[in-house]
């Protein structure tokens, strides 16, 4: 170990690896927090394989993220089929002689679930302002404090999570089909912020501002709260909807009782299937509880699209855009948009993109990135391992050792990353711990590098360096490695 940084060398000759050691010694209360510390000089059992036996083994090229469980029957591939058709759809607005695909709006962001999920992955920040770009994976959440006591007892009660803005509604929608005007414009402008690390190495930040411009239909509350937010990655949420709610809870820590700094928290969401109040676990706030509703009002508020969990077929459309609420709709009678049978569909589709295999684990930078990674206290959030439950879940999700690292609990990200814009029970400066699971094909799959809720990382490494809250003490480890110790870190992330 040298003065001043974290020197580990992941040894594959089988002595004695001094990672564990040294991580022990110096960040003891983190990995105690995260579990047994493991052994650096070779990679774990079943390490490679991300999602259990659902991983896919299949090359990782563009199309890595849009392959199904491999553990899933010959036969139930027919339904991954349709709901990859449904997911990929392009809707038109009614009505139209595809009556099977129109209903598009009549205000939108967005005419495919594909468009905002590039090839299954993440989204990306418009490269310009519009009338240049259209902002289409990346939109504003809407909402303004509770107005009244109803407002007040139904957020405490979690049957409903944030308060819309009574004009725009929930989400702003920058699109519209013909003889509609779309709500607005979302205009982002950056500052380039320089952090000096180690070693002299520097990175530059970009810190956005957000903004709307071309209201459509007047001003917005003076109190109104927006947070922008990038499509996710698509793979292995059927995994994560199949830990159990037990586990997660286990992983809670609200008031620091152990001392560590990190206070993991839960989210809760009223699960209209269900009829109850569950954990959140989707979304960037854990909003959700499940993937069925996470897709259902993503059709509702993205493309405009009514289902049998969001019935309003005017989609996000409020009381004061009148022409919105009276346009034709695509719902047959007695149904919606999206019936019962094609929601399950997409459901299916969207719990079974498989995870890709992890590339390189036994490499030494990687085995040693990984130790750091452990060292620096990451594992204290990013959680690497979970198990599925062996039932009450579908066959490709039952009994897995997974690694997703994520605990699905919500941390207090710091003043930096706020959006001031509480949800649930999360509040303004609290996110979801992300999967990190995938990351490193995310140049391949989407064609770019952009991170965080908003992309504005535009590299790994500046998402790392944005943390500070409860991951201010495992950001400055990072800060304080040498340079040729953090690109140990950066090769073990990318090769998640």
């Amino acid at each position: 170990m040298r003065t001043g940084s974290i020197e580990v060398q992941a040894r594959t000759d089988g002595s004695l690896c001094v990672a564990a050691i040294v991580a022990a010694m110096l960040f003891p209360q983190a990995l105690i927090a995260a579990g047994p510390v493991p052994d650096f000089s070779a990679p774990e059992p079943h390490e490679a394989l991300s999602a259990g036996a659902a991983t896919s083994r299949k090359s990782p090229n563009r199309d890595a993220f849009s392959h199904p469980s491999a553990n899933m029957a010959f036969g139930r591939r027919l339904d991954f089929t349709v709901g990859n058709g449904v997911f990929r759809k392009l809707w038109v607005s009614a009505p139209s002689s595809t009556t099977s695909s129109d209903g598009l709006g009549p205000l939108y962001n967005a005419r495919a679930c594909q468009r905002c999920h590039l090839k299954d992955g993440r989204g990306r920040p418009p490269t310009a302002n519009w009338p240049e770009e259209e902002a289409v994976s990346l939109f504003l959440r809407l909402s303004v404090p509770p107005r009244d006591d109803a407002d007040r007892r139904a957020l405490a009660a979690y049957l409903i999570t944030v308060v819309p803005e009574p004009t725009y509604g929930g989400q702003l929608q920058n699109l519209a089909i013909p003889g509609q005007v779309a709500e607005g414009k979302m205009h982002v402008d950056y500052s380039e912020e320089t952090v000096v690390m180690s070693g002299g190495e520097t990175a530059s930040l970009r810190r956005p501002r957000y903004s709307v411009t071309n209201l459509g239909y007047g001003p917005m509350r003076p109190d109104t709260m927006m947070s922008p937010r990038v499509a996710p990655p698509m793979i292995g949420l059927g995994l994560l909807e199949a830990v159990s709610e037990a586990d997660i809870l286990s992983r809670a820590d609200p008031e620091d009782r152990d001392g560590d700094g990190i206070s993991g928290r839960p989210n809760w969401s009223y699960d209209a299937q269900a009829r109850a109040v569950r954990l959140g676990r989707f979304g960037w706030k854990a909003g959700q509880p499940s993937i069925r509703q996470q897709n259902a009002h993503a059709f509702a508020g993205d493309i405009g699209i009514s289902s049998p969990t969001v019935p309003d077929a005017s989609g996000d459309c409020t009381a004061a855009e009148a022409a919105c609420r009276a346009a034709p709709h695509g719902a047959r009678p007695g149904d919606h948009e999206v019936g019962e049978i094609l929601l399950d569909k997409v459901a299916f589709y969207a719990r079974n993109l498989a995870v890709p295999m992890r590339r390189g684990v036994d490499r030494p930078d990687v085995l040693a990135g990984k130790a750091l990674f452990h060292a620096a206290g990451c594992v204290a959030c990013h959680r690497p391992t979970s198990m599925t439950r062996g039932e009450g879940v579908a066959p490709e999700q039952a009994g897995q050792l997974i690694w997703p690292y994520t605990d699905m609990l919500l941390h207090d990200m710091g003043e930096g990353l706020a959006d001031d814009r509480p949800e649930g029970a999360a509040d303004g400066r609290e996110w979801r711990t992300p999967p990190l699971w995938g990351i490193g094909l995310t140049g391949t799959v989407s064609g770019h590098t952009f991170f965080l809720h908003d992309g504005r990382a535009r590299s790994v490494l500046e998402a790392i360096l944005w943390h500070d809250g409860e991951a201010r003490a495992a950001r400055d480890r990072v800060m304080a490695m040498t340079p040729d110790d953090r690109a140990k870190l950066i090769a073990f992330l990318e090769s998640l």
